[in-house]
């Protein structure tokens, strides 16, 4: 099971994972949800148009930082 989420880039994403994503905006510890979800596949892909109606992904925030 994977999901693409768009977030000023693409990124896909599964259950588990870290991921590095720009200026979200939210402290450490708190829960983001991304709406642009562009392809969930679960076996078989169900591509949006651009994105899928309904369709969310829901992160906890583990750490907040900047690049050099």
């Amino acid at each position: 099971k994977y999901a693409v989420i768009e977030h000023g880039k693409q990124y896909k994403v599964s259950e588990g994972d870290v991921i590095k994503v720009e200026k979200l905006g939210v402290a450490e510890g708190e829960t983001v949800t991304f709406d642009k979800v562009l392809l969930v596949s679960d076996g078989e892909a169900v591509i949006g148009n651009p994105t899928i109606a309904g369709a969310s992904v829901t992160a906890s925030v583990v750490c907040e930082g900047k690049d050099k």
